[in-house]
């Protein structure tokens, strides 16, 4: 079935750069390293009010991470890259998963997080979050990243909780001619990457490229061997076109295939009631995105956007199909030259199918699951250049709960042209996935004391009755620059949780097992503090530094129990851009992250994660105009350090130091 998608998706994409008349998006020359700090906070974002805006001039807490910071960091993915971020929780699992979160809730299936390629959502229903190991993309094609930390649930709907994270990759336009990258090194055992664009017509631009990695195995917490390493095919296109002077398409799509090397500690009812065991695992999917711009006039445009996302995975403990049809439209224009409105349309459904083994079973195995959704807001120039009011709210059909309400308010105040304060108050759900509704998960087996010495199976079970999770959220912000050579943004935050994901006893069943359930008693709270500074210290050297300070309290009784991770309280990172000779560039990159936890539903318990400080060192050379070398150490400081602990099945490993060598070849 998976090969029969992967040919149709293929011939589709041949097809597609043949007829599709594109057009693309202005290209900005300049390199962000390049821009004085005034400069800076007047990149264009997209993702805080689905419209473009200074950075500057955006009521939320917005991190943006370049192109250039990509390079400069040496990472060799997405989840790597967002721990520039302040405010995001990036923790490695083993060496093809990750847990990330904003603002507290880690694990590796955290819900509280919406990510999007593209404007394209790659959140899974199964459990409201993200399969970071089937989420890729060619990194030197990515424009920007655009990170909000905080609710933004108004204009993206459920389960944009805690945060919004963008992946932006650049128009075909502006990737045109030949790019080709190689490396290798002890842990990224060999990786490569093509891309080539063409102009196809007059208007009309495309590209496609393919990708591919191999990446070894990591150390067992234990110090023994583990089974993880993890092997990557990934192929697509692109296509823009102008169709008219009011008039965009575009039109894009990717193809990918995994081979994942798993090491499980699986439930066993022989002592010591655990037993490992090796899997090599299949990721594989398609998807296909089509965007519509039409301008009515200098103060009104309209959009349309469509995508279809096809995955399939099968594992040792869980095998899953997922199909995703999506259907947006957004309407932009200016009421009064004071007032800009935007509203929209949104319909998704969701089809999957799950096969049953002795670790998870779903019932029903297949579901069909539909959302519609609809949004406005309007933003309101109360002073000329000084003061705006952003009120909105999102409305949404789900088929757990029914009906939802997501609204928000925001004002901005600009007291110089170098200065922003703002502040807002949002609610926001994150609605039951399929897991909390139909799932039942055998998480261990439990061994009673004398006399009744009996042991029995701990299963963890959905609940049909099972309610959306809300938020509360009070937001304060800052930013400034000063001489244009240092930039300051900071941003408090309160958050007020109700309906929390629990899990409750059961009666005990003549069958032995020992039920639990998902229920919705839990209640906290989380208050906090993020940062970012941007010092440009001489023409040659520059400081990028963030603070993030977090701490969360909740409710708990003896007969329920909240399954959070504790996230550390205080996460620092440091990065020194410096080029002391022309076409050299030297990056070291500084993190530190405070005590942390990892939670386990498999004791109902949460395991301590040491403190860890780490350093990342990258020097790059330009030895031609077409040719760059670079070598990038990661993790240099420790052999190996531990990170997190999933919180199920996966065999606990520490992330070891690395070193690997690149090489990017233009033409």
């Amino acid at each position: 079935m998976v090969m029969k998608s992967f040919q149709l998706f293929l011939l589709f994409s041949l097809c597609s750069m043949s007829w599709a008349q594109t057009e693309s998006a202005e290209v900005n020359n300049k390199d962000v390293t390049e821009l004085d700090m005034a400069e800076l906070l007047k990149v264009k974002v997209t993702s805080v009010s689905k419209k473009t805006q200074a950075l500057s001039d955006a009521p939320s807490a917005i991190f943006v991470i370049s192109n250039e910071d990509i390079k400069r960091t040496g990472v060799t993915s997405v989840p790597e890259a967002l721990r520039m971020a302040p405010g995001i929780d990036v923790a490695r699992i083993n060496a093809n998963r990750w847990a990330i979160t904003a603002r507290g809730f880690n694990g590796g299936f955290a819900n509280k997080l919406l990510v999007l390629i593209d404007g394209r959502s790659v959140y899974t229903p199964s459990f409201s979050g993200v399969y970071w190991d089937a989420q890729d993309v060619m990194l030197e094609d990515v424009d920007r990243i655009e990170v909000i930390r905080g609710p933004g649930a108004t204009l993206w709907g459920a389960n944009a909780v805690n945060g919004v994270i963008n992946i932006i990759t650049k128009t075909s336009e502006s990737t045109q001619g030949g790019l080709l990258t190689a490396g290798g090194g002890n842990l990224e055992r060999g990786f490569g990457a093509l891309r080539y664009g063409k102009k196809l017509t007059e208007d009309t631009y495309g590209r496609v490229y393919a990708k591919g990695f191999t990446r070894s195995d990591f150390n067992a917490l234990d110090g023994g061997h583990t089974e993880d390493n993890w092997s990557r095919q990934q192929g697509g296109f692109r296509v823009d076109s102008r169709l008219s002077d009011q008039d965009e398409l575009t039109f894009q799509g990717d193809l990918y295939q995994n081979q994942l090397n798993q090491s499980f500690l699986l439930p066993d009812f022989a002592p010591p009631f655990l037993n490992r065991a090796d899997d090599n695992a299949s990721v594989a999917g398609w998807n296909l995105t089509s965007r519509y711009k039409h301008i009515l006039s200098s103060t009104s445009e309209y959009s349309l956007q469509f995508y279809y996302d096809h995955t399939e995975r099968k594992e040792f403990t869980i095998g899953q199909a997922l199909d995703i049809l999506d259907i947006d439209f957004q309407n932009n224009f200016q009421i009064t030259p004071h007032q800009n409105f935007i509203w929209g349309l949104g319909y998704r459904a969701n089809f999957d199918s799950f096969n049953s083994t002795p670790f998870f079973q779903f019932d029903p195995s297949k579901r069909n699951v539909q959302l519609f959704s609809s949004f406005l807001q309007n933003e309101i120039m109360l002073i000329d250049d000084k003061l705006w009011l952003t009120i909105g709210s999102k409305f949404e059909h789900n088929d757990y709960t029914g009906f939802e309400g997501q609204p928000s308010a925001k004002l901005m105040w600009a007291p110089s042209s170098k200065q922003r304060v703002w502040a807002s108050v949002s609610r926001a759900v994150r609605t039951p996935s399929r897991g909390e509704n139909d799932i039942r998960l055998l998480e261990g087996i439990f061994t009673l004391p004398p006399p009744n010495n009996l042991t029995l199976p701990f299963t963890l079970n959905g609940n049909r009755q099972y309610n959306a999770e809300e938020l509360l959220s009070f937001e304060l912000g800052y930013r400034f620059t000063l001489a244009n050579r240092a930039s300051l943004d900071m941003t408090a935050f309160y958050s007020d949780y109700n309906n929390l994901r629990t899990s409750s006893p059961g009666t005990l069943q003549t069958a032995g097992n020992l039920p639990f359930f998902f229920t919705n008693e839990g209640r906290g709270k989380s208050y906090g503090f993020e940062t970012s500074m941007v010092w440009q210290m001489t023409d040659w050297w520059r400081w990028d530094g963030t603070y993030s300070f977090f701490n969360a309290e909740f409710s708990q009784d003896a007969l329920t129990q909240v399954i959070n991770s504790i996230s550390p309280k205080h996460k620092v990172s440091l990065r020194a851009l410096l080029t002391p000779i022309d076409k050299v560039n030297l990056d070291f990159w500084f993190r530190y992250n405070s005590k942390a936890g990892a939670a386990s539903a498999r004791t109902l318990d949460v395991v301590p994660i040491n403190e860890y400080v780490t350093l990342d060192a990258r020097i790059g050379c330009q030895i031609h105009p077409a040719v760059e070398l670079s070598v990038t150490g990661q993790n240099l400081l420790d052999s190996r350090h531990l990170e997190f602990i999933e919180e199920t099945y996966i065999l606990p490993t520490e992330i070891p130091r690395g070193v690997y060598g690149k090489i990017k070849f233009e033409f």
